[in-house]
């Protein structure tokens, strides 16, 4: 079996830690490990199954020794950069950082959506938005059954997508110690608010999960709207998708799709109190839904209940599981 060669990008950051935590538990055929950071981490050691891995400083060199993969979660910034450098030394890179997403040549990838779509790379892979990705498994398996008309995105997002400056606004705002990340106490609060504001009123996170759910579902003119808002939970998004269709459905029809999707976990008996929930979520792979109901407001739609974990599957799992897939299929396989 063949071996390769990977690098972590951004190792020492909350997505980079849980790349090397999901890494390890997958054990894959992996026979170099290269970690990556600022000079301010550089130094930092890991273990990776039973072996310490010093960080190093990222610069212009550090592909030069050549890498089959390298998972990129260290900000646009350095994306823009260092991602293109390691591209041309014949290294294919997913990308986390929202840089690369809407690059009409660079596939925006879900495994278990739209994974042919990753072998039609030019060196890149970009990683969708956290939120976009845990939606996509229910939305594909409705879609591909029923075709959807219009979608309706309410998200109450984990601080942990805001990283570690947010983590601790959470847990300092109620010792009255100054904020780092928001502009508003998140401890006891929700705000509307998750990245800058656009001119036309929208957060730049909702529009992203709208381009990006038309770009993965190859819909460029669904009807799509969003309101994403923080919430004071550590980690793990919970999200409430108002979907319609084209086409009728029947409930228990509708169940079964979904229960038969990769990955997607149906939670949803009322009378036992069973819903997805963010501390049952976290520090899993698959994607949750429940509170299943049609939307009697509409000739034909449904609601849905959607949690993931956000650093997991929102990040770190996604982007090992187009790696992976790419290990397996040297080749556009028949998917």
């Amino acid at each position: 079996m063949k071996k390769f060669k990977i690098a972590i990008v951004g190792a020492t950051g909350l997505v980079g830690r849980s790349v090397i935590q999901v890494l390890e538990e997958k054990n894959l055929p992996i026979e170099t490990y290269r970690l990556f950071a600022s000079k301010k981490s550089a130094g930092t050691t890991f273990s990776i199954l039973g072996k310490n891995y010093v960080v190093e400083e990222l610069t212009e060199n550090s592909f030069d020794c050549g890498f089959d993969f390298a998972i990129f979660s260290a900000g646009g910034e350095v994306s823009k950069k260092y991602a293109p450098i390691a591209a041309q030394k014949d290294c294919i890179v997913v990308d986390n950082s929202s840089y690369f997403r809407m690059e009409p040549n660079v596939p925006l990838v879900v495994p278990e959506v739209n994974m042919e779509d990753a072998f039609e790379h030019h060196g890149i892979i970009a990683n969708p938005n956290c939120s976009t990705i845990q939606a996509m498994l229910p939305l594909k398996a409705l879609e591909d059954k029923y075709h959807i008309k219009r979608i309706v995105y309410s998200t109450y997002q984990a601080v942990s997508g805001a990283g570690q400056d947010a983590l601790c606004d959470l847990e300092n705002t109620d010792n009255s110690l100054p904020l780092k990340k928001f502009p508003h106490p998140i401890y006891n609060n929700c705000l509307p608010h998750i990245d800058v504001f656009m001119e036309n009123g929208y957060s730049k996170e909702e529009l992203k999960m709208i381009n990006e759910t038309r770009k993965i579902l190859h819909r460029p003119d669904l009807k799509i709207t969003a309101t994403t808002v923080r919430v004071p939970v550590r980690n793990c998004h919970s999200e409430s998708i108002n979907v319609e269709f084209e086409k009728d459905f029947e409930m228990e029809d509708l169940i079964t799709t979904l229960k038969s999707f990769p990955n997607l976990i149906l939670q949803d008996d009322l009378s036992s109190n069973l819903y997805p929930m963010a501390v049952t979520a976290n520090n899993h792979d698959e994607v949750f839904v429940g509170r299943v109901r049609r939307d009697e407001s509409v000739k034909s739609g449904v609601n849905l209940w959607v949690v993931a974990d956000n650093i997991r599957k929102g990040a770190a799992s996604n982007a090992i599981q187009i790696v992976e897939n790419l290990m397996k299929f040297p080749s556009v396989p028949d998917l």
